[in-house]
């Protein structure tokens, strides 16, 4: 992203849609601003703030417009050189405000595609599926493209348990070491990105507004056992995974676990009784806790100006916070805000295995 002026900064360029249609010129004179939120752990969110009354009528306005009802398809976009949209979703509430003391306001609120997911809940069964083709039959089902990784292990009956399908999803991609998150019109269900390329650097001096991390061995430990059980084979599976096993580094030198093992002496953490119905999953399961865990040894939030680049579920390049904390970290929520006043900013928190 280029370098940015002051004036720039305050005036990036926005764009909101609904159903395909730029908001009226009347309707982005009264946008005081806009906030969009993602999160690998949950649906995305946007929410719209408008100034309600017209001081020319002296009437009250937007609260009651068809615009605005819930259902109705948003898309926002912001940018500086270019616009690149930030979420697609539908309108899921509206809270105007009344004070004797400031103009009335009205807050669209909505969430992405996923919300979808999230209504009702299901009783059924997959037979001879693997996790990745339920994952591609569900996304089918609530109108959702798929972008899913093969998991490779045909498994002879999954139960969903009267529970929503983002719920099951979830469950499912945990077992497997999976994530699920909705962009756009697609559903993602694939490994954590956290030993892809990094999508863009960010230098503590030239390009953060602020940044703050945590770096804790509290919940590291050198080894991951899950014992499994098939009730219809009667047959016990154990599966290890320890240091040695990340999947990445990060560009750091000394995983969580290591650092754990080696200072305070070596220790494991036990999961029993886990429902699994062969060696090879018992061994995804291990792996993927063991990952989980290590991940989250040094997690961090910070913030900087707009930057449409920035998502959940990428990998970036931190430098210039020291040798231990400089390096590659994995985004798990991103906030983009915009007002009249602040202009575009980006919050973000995000995890890393090693320094």
């Amino acid at each position: 992203m280029p370098k940015l002026k002051g004036s720039e900064v305050l005036n990036p360029k926005i764009e909101v849609a609904i159903f395909n249609s730029p908001l009226s010129r009347e309707a982005r004179g009264d946008l005081l601003s806009i906030t969009v939120v993602e999160d690998l752990e949950g649906a995305g969110m946007f929410a719209l703030q408008l100034n309600a009354w017209n001081l020319m009528k002296n009437e009250l306005m937007w609260v009651d417009d068809r615009l605005f009802n819930c259902g109705n398809m948003v898309e926002i976009q912001m940018g500086y050189d270019q616009l690149e949209t930030l979420i697609i979703g539908d309108i899921t509430g509206l809270e105007p405000s009344f004070s004797q003391d400031a103009l009335p306001t009205l807050t669209v609120r909505g969430h992405d595609l996923s919300h979808r997911l999230m209504r009702g809940t299901q009783r059924r069964s997959f037979v001879e599926m693997k996790d990745s083709e339920i994952a591609s039959q569900i996304a089918r089902e609530r109108g959702l493209d798929a972008k899913v990784e093969d998991s490779k292990e045909k498994l002879t009956h999954v139960l969903q348990k009267n529970i929503t399908d983002w719920d099951f999803l979830q469950e499912r991609a945990k077992r497997i070491g999976y994530e699920v998150l909705v962009k756009q019109k697609t559903l993602y269900f694939r490994p954590p990105q956290n030993a892809s390329s990094q999508v863009l650097k960010l230098n503590r001096a030239d390009d953060l507004l602020d940044f703050s991390a945590r770096l804790s061995t509290m919940n590291q430990v050198g080894q991951v056992e899950v014992r499994g059980w098939d009730p219809k084979k009667k047959e016990l599976f154990v599966s290890k995974a320890g240091v040695g096993n990340e999947t990445t580094k990060m560009k750091g030198s000394l995983s969580g676990p290591k650092v754990a093992d080696q200072e305070f002496g070596k220790s494991s953490y036990t999961i029993a009784n886990v429902m699994v119905s062969s060696q090879a999953e018992a061994d995804r399961i291990a792996l993927k806790l063991f990952n989980e865990m290590a991940l989250n040894y040094i997690t961090g939030d910070g913030s900087c100006l707009g930057r449409t680049d920035l998502h959940p579920g990428t990998a970036i390049e931190i430098t210039g916070i020291g040798k231990r904390f400089s390096g590659s970290y994995y985004v798990t929520a991103v906030t983009h805000s915009y007002s009249k006043t602040q202009g575009y900013r980006t919050q973000f928190s995000v995890k890393r295995n090693a320094s």
